[in-house]
This record gives C-alpha cells, structure tokens and sequence, in this order.
C-alpha cells in the first residue's frame, strides 16, 4: 500500500497543519517506509503464535490479600503533624 503527496497533504488539511513542500514529501516517503515495514510483518504466518497482552510476562503485580494487625492508634498519630488523640488535625480545605 503506498500513500501519495495529495493524501499527506489532504490529512493534513485536516489536522489543521500547514506542511511546506519539502515537509509533505519527507512525510509522505516515511510514511511510505512504515506501509512497508507493516506489510512484510502482514506476510508472516502467525496462525501458532498465541495471543498476548504484553510483551513479557509479569507476575506478582497482584498478591492475594493477608490479613494482619495494623498499626494502634497510638503508633499511627505518632507520625501526625498534629492530632487530638483520636484523629488526626489538617487545615480545612475549599
């Protein structure tokens, strides 16, 4: 598939984009480049090769959930900037 000057220039038009003669036929031969590069991998056979959703395969990003004790109220308003015992004290917001 090839992609001609006009059509550069008619999308282009579209973006809103003004493209001088020389910026028109350096993108028109990139994108030209691209076409080609996507029809050969168009040719290969990949009938056996099975789906993906990534490129390399990640665990771990999802641990199963464990209960445990959490922090007291003592030792969490410890690390507040200021609290009343019970909660902790911020600027009121608006």
């Amino acid at each position: 598939m090839k992609i001609s000057t006009s059509e550069v220039a008619h999308v282009a038009a579209l973006a809103r984009l003004r493209l001088s003669e020389e910026m028109s036929a350096k993108l028109t031969e990139q994108l030209n480049d691209i076409l080609t590069a996507m029809d050969k991998l168009a040719e290969l056979d990949t009938s056996g090769v099975p789906s993906t959703n990534h490129a390399l395969e990640l665990s771990g990003a999802m641990r199963p959930d464990q209960a445990r004790e959490s922090l007291d109220h003592e030792r969490a308003l410890a690390n507040a900037p200021d609290s009343d015992g019970q909660s902790f004290i911020v600027p009121k917001v608006i």
